[in-house]
């Protein structure tokens, strides 16, 4: 990343970034064409944040990348618009007329600029979409389709920037790097993002077995295929799932195993909250099944204590279920739930806490309710656990339970180093 943006602060510099200005609005317009190259380079970046690129995902690990991709995201939004008030500004001072007077001359005077007038309202709209799914105020349906506009508004901006852009109109050598970072992107996307997943589909043959109610409104969808041990799943991690069914293929969603992988099956247990969570009740036997994976560093690798303590919130209990089925040594698992009715794998929890010898704490209440407030607070943790300072701690559940926990059980004596956080976000 560091490389890349010296190379443009090179090539603007370069191109009379700093020499070539020789008043005020020579000023603006200059520090306009750094911010569009700046722009079109973290616009690229974002594309390549979630490409799949294994070297990514082995050094930085997905929930990383995930963030880093929302702060980079917000990062352009703003560079954008630095650019484009920053440019008008600065034509229009050069041009002596008023900002307003200049908005038509820039759309009717420059070949590509309705291009980028259009990648920029795309990329405002994916910018505003993943704002609200974030408040809860769009569906992820929706919120999934639009964001393919971003590989629109990526091409519109190189278009434009290859079309106008003073360091690519006079500079040939500067236009085929700018032209080849693009298309590096735009392979690598084809390669991980659609090649991959296909090559893979077509290796491991993974299919729906069967659809199980596990509690109401939670099933769970049982996969089998061939040679899924090369895919090397651990208890704890995730997949992204994609279904070829109706009103399902287009779509691919995360959800965590809730059961331990053993090279032959695949499990998954889902909360049905929206209308694509909601359709996977009613896949059929045979369904062919996408799967792209697997992410996710919440695994008993990160673990240097003989003790364990699982702490799940909701439908969070998945990949600590699958966890609970490989540990080894003194775990003892925290089930935080507001009704007993949304206990999921009651059953099994109980049988493998027989066969596995460790303990289960249920922790049902609304926290609403007065006489609830002490749960799983520091002292409520303690008592559960009174050694939970000598534990790894795995905690995993909707990002505002977690947010709120996470000071809990540091406050309750464990260090950061030894907590281990998966948060049930959209991705």
């Amino acid at each position: 990343m560091i490389a890349g943006l010296t190379a443009i602060v090179w090539l603007w510099w370069r191109d009379g970034g700093i020499s070539g200005v020789h008043n005020v609005g020579e000023g603006f317009t200059s520090f306009g064409r750094i911010t569009g190259l700046i722009a079109g380079y973290l616009l690229a970046l974002q594309v390549l944040l979630l490409a799949r690129l294994p070297v990514l995902e082995w050094t930085a690990g997905f929930d990383r990348l995930t963030r880093w991709h929302g702060l980079n995201g917000k990062a352009t939004f703003y560079v954008i618009v630095a650019h484009v008030v920053l440019i008008t500004i600065g034509y229009a001072m050069t041009r002596g007329v008023s900002i307003f007077a200049e908005i038509p001359l820039l759309l009717s005077g420059y070949y590509g600029m309705v291009a980028a007038v259009i990648g920029t309202a795309f990329l405002i709209v994916v910018s505003g979409t993943s704002i609200a799914i974030v408040r809860g105020r769009v569906r992820y349906e929706w919120w999934y389709l639009v964001h393919l506009l971003t590989y629109v508004g990526l091409a519109l901006v190189w278009f434009h920037e290859t079309a106008t852009g003073l360091d690519f109109i006079a500079n040939p050598w500067a236009t085929a790097w700018w032209t080849g970072l693009y298309l590096l992107t735009l392979q690598l996307l084809i390669l991980f993002r659609i090649a991959q997943p296909v090559i893979r589909a077509f290796v491991h043959q993974l299919r729906v077995t069967r659809v199980v109610t596990e509690a109401p409104g939670v099933v769970s969808v049982h996969m089998t295929g061939k040679h899924l041990d090369w895919l090397s799943p651990r208890a704890g991690q995730f997949f992204l799932w994609r279904f070829l069914a109706p009103g399902l293929a287009l779509e691919s969603h995360p959800f965590s195993l809730s059961a331990a992988p053993d090279g032959k099956a695949f499990r998954i247990t889902v909360r049905q909250l929206g209308d694509f969570t909601r359709k996977l009740s009613t896949l059929r036997q045979g369904t062919r099944v996408f799967a792209e994976g697997p992410f996710g560093g919440v695994t008993e690798d990160t673990r240097s204590h003989t003790g364990v303590a699982l702490i799940a919130g909701g439908i969070g209990i998945t990949p600590l279920r699958a966890m609970a089925g490989v540990l080894t040594g003194d775990v003892v698992l925290i089930y935080r739930v507001l009704h007993d009715s949304d206990i999921v794998f009651r059953e099994e929890l109980e049988a493998l806490a027989s066969r596995r010898h460790f303990k289960i704490h249920y922790v049902v209440g609304d926290h609403r309710d007065p006489k609830n407030r002490d749960l799983l607070s520091p002292d409520h943790l303690r008592r559960m656990v009174p050694d939970l300072a000598r534990r790894d701690v795995y905690l995993c559940g909707p990002p505002a339970m977690v947010d709120t926990l996470e000071p809990n059980i540091r406050a309750a004596g464990v260090s950061s180093a030894h907590i281990h956080v998966e948060r049930f976000a959209l991705a």
